[in-house]
Formats: C-alpha cells, sequence, structure tokens
C-alpha cells in the first residue's frame, strides 16, 4: 500500500478537493470552497493546509461566523443541495457562532460542513483558552453544542480517524434522506500531527444524485388513491426543486388538471403563468390554494415536511375523509399525521404516476373551479401591489416595485420577519430557484448573508435581497464582504422602526404593542438610524428613497451598478396583506386583565376545534 505523510488537517483538505459531483454532464467539485475565519483553534494547523490547497479548494473570509454558514447554506440551496461549502472556526465563540446556523441547515435539510476548532486531545495545556469546562464529563467541549443540531458529529482526536469519519460525512452530507449539516470538531492539537495516510484515500469520488424508487405497494396505494381521488391538491415542498423535478411537476399537474400549491421552500416550483398553480399555501396561503386545500379528498404532498405554517395548524384541510399521499426520500417525513407513504425520489416517483395513471384526470368541475379560484387571487393580489404615492408604502406595494422592475430570473430572497408571507402570497417567480426563502428556521439575520451565498452559487442571475430594519440590525457584516469578493447583490431594507410583523402578531392576540416598535419599547431618546451611511461604509453604493416611485428609479439604478448596491425605504408598520391566509395556532393567554385578550382567547378556543390532528 503506498501512503503519503502529511497532516491531519492537510489530509482534510486535500480528501475535500477530491470530492466531485456531475451537473449537466460536467463533473465538477462537490465543495465550491471553504469560509474560514482563523482563531488560535485552527490557524495553525487547519489554516496552514487550506493555504497551501487554495488553488484547489478556496478560502473566503467573512466577518463573521455565523453569516459565513448562512451564506455556505444558502449556496447549497441555490445549487439544490448538489454543491455545498466548508466553514472553519476557532475554538471558543467562533465555535458556537455557528451553532444558530447549524440549526438553520438541520431544519432545512441542507448540506453544510463545520470544522470548528476544539480543545487539545492530549490534554497539556487544561484548560486551554476558551475552553468549556463541565465539572463532571471531562470530555465536554462547546462542540457539543452541535450535536443536537447536526446529522452527524465527530469529534477527531486522532489523526487516522478522518480515514472512517470523512466518508460518513459525505454520505451524509450527498444523501437526500440524511442530508443535513455535519461537524466535525478538529482537536487543534490533532490538526498539526502527521500521519502515513493511503494515496488511495484521495482518489476522486463522483457523488450522483440518488433516485430512488418507491417501493411497489406504497406506489400502487397511492397510484390508487389518486386516480380515486374527486378533488386532488398538490402540495410542492422544497424537495421538488432539490430533485429537479420542476417540469416533471409542471407536466403531471397540467395534464392531470390537478391545482398545486407551494410551500416556502417549494416555491417557484411551477413557474408564475401556469395554469395550474395555485401559489402558496397555507398560513401565508393565497385564497386559490388554500380554497383548493379545504376541500381537497386526496393532499399529495411532495417534498414536504408539512410544517404548521403548510397545514395551517392542521386545521386547513376541512374533508374528514380526505387522505394524504407524501412523496419524500425520508421516512419520517413521509409518514406524518397517518399519511400514505411514498419513500422515493421526487422526480423519480411523479414520473412513474405519469405512466401508472395513465389518461386519469381530476374532475373537469374541480380543474375549473381552481382556474376561477387562481383568477380571483390574481386580480386580488394586484390591488395589494399596485404603486401607491405614500412615503410609508407596505410592504406587498414595495413588493410590487421590486417585480416590475425584476427580470424573469432573478433571485429573491429573504427569511424572516412580515415579509416572508407578503412575498410568498405575492411573488411570482419566473423561474425555478427564482425564490430564496429560508423559513424553516425563520432565522433573522440570513438574508444579506444568504443572499452573498445565492450570488456565489450562481452569479449570472441577478440576487435581490429584502429585509427589514430588525433583520438588518442583527447581521449586516457580509455587506462588506460581497464587496470583496466581488458578489454583487442588490439589497431592499424596508424600514419600519422595529419588530412590525411580531408587533402585529402580538396585537392580534389581545396583547398591547410593547417591546417590538422603537417607539414602544423603554428608551430614553430613539434612534434615528441612517441605514444608507452604514451601507455605504461597509463598501456598497447605497441611496434612501421616499415612495415606490423613486424605489423603481433605485432599483432600475442598482441592476446597472457594478457593486453591492443597498436601497432603503421606509415601509408603515401596522399595514400587511389582510386577503388569503389561514388561522395560525398560537397559544393566547387564558388569564388576563385585559379584554382585548380574553376576546382573543374565546377566538382561539373556537379555532382549535377546526383541528384535525391524528385522522
Amino acid at each position: 500500500m503506498t501512503t503519503v505523510r502529511l497532516t491531519m488537517a492537510q489530509a482534510l483538505v486535500r480528501y475535500l478537493a477530491a470530492q466531485k459531483t456531475e451537473i449537466a454532464g460536467k463533473t465538477v467539485p462537490v465543495f465550491h470552497g471553504v469560509f474560514a475565519i482563523f482563531g488560535h483553534g485552527n490557524v495553525a494547523g487547519l489554516g496552514e493546509a487550506l493555504h497551501s490547497a487554495r488553488d484547489a479548494l478556496p478560502t473566503f473570509r467573512a466577518h463573521n461566523e455565523q453569516a459565513m454558514a448562512h451564506a455556505a447554506i444558502a449556496f447549497a440551496k441555490a445549487s439544490r443541495r448538489r454543491r455545498m461549502m466548508a466553514c472553519t472556526t476557532s475554538i471558543g465563540p467562533g465555535a458556537t457562532n455557528m451553532v444558530t446556523a447549524a440549526a438553520v441547515a438541520h431544519v432545512n435539510r441542507l448540506p453544510l460542513l463545520l470544522l470548528p476548532g476544539d480543545v487539545f486531545a492530549n490534554r497539556r495545556p487544561d484548560p486551554v483558552l476558551q475552553q468549556i469546562e463541565d465539572f463532571e464529563d471531562g470530555t465536554i467541549s462547546a462542540n457539543d453544542c452541535f450535536k443536537p443540531v447536526s446529522r452527524y458529529f465527530d469529534r477527531i482526536t486522532r489523526p487516522e480517524q478522518i480515514l472512517t469519519a470523512l466518508p460518513r460525512a459525505m454520505s451524509v452530507l450527498t444523501d437526500p434522506a440524511q442530508c443535513g449539516p455535519v461537524t466535525l470538531a478538529l482537536c487543534q492539537d490533532v490538526q498539526a500531527e502527521a500521519f502515513d495516510y493511503p494515496e488511495s484515500f484521495f482518489n476522486e469520488r463522483v457523488w450522483r444524485a440518488r433516485r430512488a424508487l418507491p417501493d411497489a405497494d406504497e406506489f400502487a396505494a397511492a397510484a390508487e388513491a389518486i386516480q380515486e381521488a374527486k378533488r386532488p391538491f398538490i402540495i410542492a415542498g422544497g424537495g421538488v426543486l432539490y430533485s429537479e423535478a420542476e417540469q416533471a411537476l409542471a407536466s403531471f399537474a397540467a395534464q392531470r388538471g390537478i391545482p398545486v400549491g407551494e410551500t416556502q421552500a417549494g416555491k417557484s416550483s411551477l413557474p408564475r403563468d401556469n395554469a395550474m398553480n395555485m401559489g402558496s399555501v397555507g398560513v401565508t396561503g393565497t385564497s386559490a390554494a388554500n380554497a383548493c386545500a379545504e376541500e381537497a379528498d386526496v393532499v399529495i404532498a411532495i417534498g414536504t415536511r408539512l410544517q404548521d405554517f403548510t397545514t395551517g395548524s392542521w386545521a386547513l384541510f376541512k374533508d374528514p375523509t380526505r387522505r394524504i399521499v407524501s412523496i419524500n426520500t425520508q421516512p419520517f417525513d413521509a409518514g406524518k399525521h397517518r399519511a400514505l407513504p411514498v419513500i422515493g425520489d421526487a422526480r423519480a416517483t411523479i414520473n412513474a404516476l405519469q405512466r401508472a395513471l395513465g389518461d386519469t384526470k381530476a374532475p373537469s368541475d374541480w380543474t375549473e373551479k381552481a382556474t376561477r379560484e387562481r383568477a380571483t387571487w390574481l386580480e386580488t393580489s394586484a390591488s395589494y401591489l399596485a404603486a401607491t404615492n405614500s412615503e410609508e408604502p407596505s410592504d406587498a406595494q414595495v413588493i410590487g416595485a421590486v417585480m416590475r422592475t425584476s427580470e424573469p430570473r432573478d433571485v429573491v430572497l429573504c427569511a424572516a420577519g412580515g415579509l416572508p408571507g407578503e412575498l410568498h402570497k405575492h411573488w411570482q417567480a419566473g423561474a425555478a430557484g427564482g425564490y430564496h426563502m429560508e423559513y424553516g428556521y425563520s432565522c433573522m439575520g440570513y438574508e444579506i448573508a444568504g443572499g452573498l451565498g445565492a450570488k456565489m452559487a450562481d452569479p449570472a442571475r441577478e440576487v435581490i435581497v429584502m429585509v427589514g430594519d430588525g433583520s438588518y440590525l442583527m447581521m449586516n457584516s457580509e455587506i462588506a464582504t460581497s464587496v470583496m469578493l466581488g458578489q454583487k447583490l442588490i439589497i431592499v431594507v424596508l424600514d419600519n422602526r422595529g419588530f412590525g410583523c411580531i408587533n402585529r402578531l402580538q396585537r392580534g392576540t389581545g396583547g398591547a404593542s410593547f417591546n417590538n416598535l422603537l417607539r414602544d419599547t423603554r428608551h430614553e431618546t430613539l434612534p434615528d438610524i441612517d441605514f444608507a451611511a452604514h451601507a455605504a461604509s461597509l463598501g456598497a453604493i447605497a441611496e434612501k428613497v421616499s415612495g415606490v416611485a423613486d424605489l423603481e428609479t433605485a432599483l432600475r439604478k442598482a441592476r446597472a451598478s457594478a457593486r453591492t448596491h443597498v436601497i432603503v425605504i421606509d415601509t408603515d408598520p401596522l399595514a400587511s396583506t389582510d386577503a388569503g391566509g389561514h388561522w395560525w395556532d398560537v397559544a393566547v393567554p387564558e388569564v388576563s386583565v385585559r379584554g382585548e385578550v380574553k376576546a382573543a382567547r374565546a377566538a382561539y378556543e373556537t379555532s382549535l376545534e377546526k383541528q384535525r390532528l391524528g385522522d
């Protein structure tokens, strides 16, 4: 056996650089590169290794550990889980800063390789700087925080352990069913230790997308249920896009006359001009999709984990006899709520259904109803998106301006606050992947960093980040990184002077406006934040506009900008789209001195009766 003597860090980097995937017939690296913020736990070992391999495995410097991991997650999402990035930090706060991002990747089933530094395996300088000590367990370090939010976790305490750890990590990162974050905690002394590794360990490996076919009996039962359906309805989740099944779904829905509702992750599965595209479904759904969901007797869930925003907290589906056919690569998701599980790849399963169903179609009156509902919603949506002369437009009116100045291949990206609901209802994606929303974890601060990752994944597409002032203040440092890397973004900052979305939820559940809008917080002086000046200080082109007309002018100018362009606009913190949507289970206090809370509690108890759990 031929061997090569390398440090553990050098071997790890060489292995990662040798991993490939095949996209459109072309072999490309699985890892686009490594985001790194160096510290005493990784600069000497992994830092030296990355420098030596910087051409084969590029290293990108970021400004915040959580943000760079968000960017890596967005890169993987925009790459449909076919390509990914790694992130490395020092021991201590650098590592724990990535825990939130790991949770984002875990919830959203997205590949992310985390390589935090760790304590000394030999324990000679114990305790080392930044070490978390457990009084009863000497094996604990700060990196144990990653265990609940990692699909696979390992601590490398000997250099030869990567011979088994790295292949296991790649198996998880590339498995459609198990996909999620992997954490390899790298003891800092072990990073620098040498070992004679087999040369064959570094042979190029091509990882291809696995397209599992469903079990014959499960498939037959699902096909029979669909054939018998009088009011079938499809829910398209993120798995449609990750499987590259959008064309198969479009053909299936059109040929069968079955309306389709899209989750936040699944939005852009169908183009905006598809007649069976009812738009968003659930709590932030359109009236068209929700009307179909309420009456559906067979719900065909494709690549979705059916979270509460999709199901209206399990009160959306009104037909007491309705059945759910759940097509998913992961049995955990496919079997939820007594669904008929079909464990398989979305595209392969849809194509198999096309062959099996023959000339089966939904009843014409059902398809016609869906068509009418769609037309009605589009008219309703247009009224909310229309331009206004108001100095403080609604979020929907700002979205309208962005849509009117966008191109079909553009990507709109967001994550948290009131914007996801407005975008889910109103945004009309022109191409697959044109709607990028992190709403599984709804993580404030994802937006700008996520925009950077999406742009790195596909520089040819214009990436438009829409972000509220609250999220902007939480995490904005990757504006500087986007400028540094030459990855131009268009960032629209909607300033409603606080957390407007949660203020509306607070009021909607009977509470008084409190601690959400800046004006309703404990303060001596309200801050007058100049977001445009701040963005400019990070290297962006930046301007503040007044009203929708000026916003449209600025957006057209931003498209021609050579570097990241930030546009700030004041918006109304109280206005939101009251059309469409559905009840969401948010518990209201049983006891309160406020009459508004008592009224909200009574309404809440009435709504609880509509939930259909376990049937």
